[in-house]
């Protein structure tokens, strides 16, 4: 893939928090801090999950499944980025940044894929409680995960073809903590630069969006659904199984559309740097947050899980 690029650029320097100067060693240990504790979260999400039998059900197989790829998220970004704060060589290899954007974009859509699917879950829940165990089967929910993998990594695989095959003319200094497409681009010269950095803007946002409508529509069935149920204790049951569901989709999204949906306008160093914080670090960090502590049912099965094995042993 790489091979057909005739670049003069061997590596690049990632200077994102180059401006931060004075921050650096405050900007690790907090952001070290919240990595740890992303990965401590979603950890145990999937460990109560699978040692649950109640758990067991479509709806948390894909919370496990949504786990698992912002696991893999936060792996391909911050690991490098907190080693960068406390490098002054910041330089990485063409080869090496051309597979950080794939990885990113690959595991960053399977997230939005996977959040849409479990809206899809929800609504066939509420809506169509009857035919839920057919149409949320074992199998189907399988292939639904199986399906949101796929298209996270063709998602990832034509964004990373279409920037790489680009020129590359210098200089190579990436204005961003990790292999982002807007810095990259400028790098690069050539007739067909803005017609294909409109293109991979354009395929990147129609996915988002397109996400973002089914699960409004997913919810806006879901809505119908519940103000037709006659007991308020139906109701609030009905929507508390959705709440932390909807709040993760308001939180990504809202963050998503700040990144993708800004202006054009001139953009400072610390602005990109400091929004691109948003979607690398806060919010898969906020994510196990909230589906622990708004899902009643998860939260219960981990103070059986572990908090008991926990008095168990120190009694």
């Amino acid at each position: 893939m790489l091979g057909l690029n005739h670049t003069v650029v061997s590596e690049f320097i990632l200077i994102g928090f180059s401006t931060f100067p004075q921050l650096q060693l405050m900007f690790f240990l907090l952001f070290l801090l919240m990595y740890l504790f992303t990965l401590l979260g979603n950890l145990l999400i999937m460990t109560t999950i699978w040692g649950e039998r109640s758990l067991h059900t479509p709806m948390y197989l894909l919370l496990c499944a949504l786990s698992i790829s912002e696991i893999l998220y936060t792996f391909t970004i911050i690991p490098r980025m907190l080693a960068d704060l406390l490098s002054p060589h910041r330089s990485i290899a063409f080869v090496a940044c051309a597979s950080q954007m794939f990885f990113s974009f690959t595991f960053g859509f399977t997230h939005s894929f996977l959040l849409t699917v479990m809206g899809y879950d929800r609504y066939v829940a509420i809506c169509h409680p009857l035919r839920y165990n057919v149409l949320m089967s074992s199998r189907g929910c399988a292939c639904l995960v199986a399906w949101s993998w796929a298209g996270g990594s063709v998602m990832g695989l034509v964004v990373t073809v279409a920037i790489f095959h680009l020129t590359f003319c210098g200089p190579n200094e990436v204005h961003h903590f990790f292999c982002h497409v807007p810095p990259l681009v400028k790098l690069t010269c050539g007739s067909n630069v803005s017609t294909v950095a409109r293109g991979v803007g354009l395929v990147c946002i129609t996915a988002l969006l397109g996400c973002c409508l089914l699960i409004l529509l997913s919810y806006a069935f879901i809505i119908a659904t519940i103000l037709r149920i006659p007991s308020a204790e139906g109701r609030h049951k009905a929507f508390s199984t959705c709440a932390s569901h909807l709040t993760v989709v308001v939180v990504h999204y809202g963050f998503a559309s700040v990144v993708y949906l800004k202006s054009k306008g001139p953009q400072g160093l610390e602005g990109d740097t400091l929004m691109g914080i948003t979607y690398t670090v806060l919010t898969p960090f906020l994510s196990p947050i909230i589906f622990s502590l708004r899902n009643k049912e998860l939260k219960n099965a981990m103070k059986r899980t572990f908090f008991s094995k926990l008095f168990l042993q120190s009694s």
